[in-house]
């Protein structure tokens, strides 16, 4: 994600949101400033995209509980909470709770700057692991009945002949299903086959 994105800037001291929008607008950002957690949250679609920043300490809703909120939303933007040193007990407690990171006031222009490029790049990451998991699924889609069972008893690193007994299948029954498998996943090799299934959230173990 380049510099033309969005940081939402959530901070109750008027002088903060100014010369953060400064700065970042200087540095090629697109910048919205709230005064409060609540306008913020009221004013987020539900697609955005971005990076936000937010005092941990505001009236009303502070940072921690907007970060809960926007991930009972399910949203993908995400947070950097802004502290001061007697706040870092919160600020770390958000950390914990899937906060992208915490910054000590007063920071330098180099470590906000620094904090966003990290937290944009991991955006970019993980919109490229949901595309590849999206794919992988898409053949998985492809698969019959019986060969989901199989490709289940692969992962779990059963050997043929244990999965002939546990699916009641001859050993070359097997065989024939796990190369159909192979090809509609379009893995190169089993080792291939296993990262692509559990990068798609397909881990699992089959019963005994």
């Amino acid at each position: 994600m380049t510099a033309t994105a969005t940081i939402f800037i959530v901070d109750d001291d008027e002088a903060v949101r100014e010369s953060l929008g400064l700065l970042l607008e200087t540095s090629g950002y697109r910048t919205v400033a709230f005064a409060s957690g609540e306008e913020f949250l009221a004013a987020l679609v539900r697609d955005a995209e971005g990076c936000l920043l937010v005092d941990v300490r505001m009236p009303g809703l502070g940072g921690l509980e907007v970060q809960q909120e926007l991930q009972r939303r399910g949203s993908a933007v995400p947070a950097i909470v802004m502290t001061g040193h007697g706040d870092v007990p919160l600020a770390v407690r958000a950390m914990r709770a899937g906060a992208a990171d915490f910054i000590e006031k007063p920071f330098s222009d180099e470590t906000i700057l620094a904090s966003i490029a990290r937290a944009l790049s991991q955006i970019a990451v993980h919109r490229q692991e949901h595309a590849r998991s999206a794919e992988i699924l898409a053949h998985v889609d492809l698969l019959t009945a019986r060969e989901r069972e199989v490709l289940t008893e692969l992962i779990a690193g059963h050997p043929n002949k244990v999965i002939a007994h546990h699916l009641s299948i001859s050993p070359r029954t097997v065989e024939i299903h796990r190369a159909r498998v192979m090809d509609k996943m379009q893995a190169r090799n089993l080792s291939d086959l296993v990262r692509m299934a559990l990068a798609a959230g397909l881990g699992g173990s089959a019963g005994n």
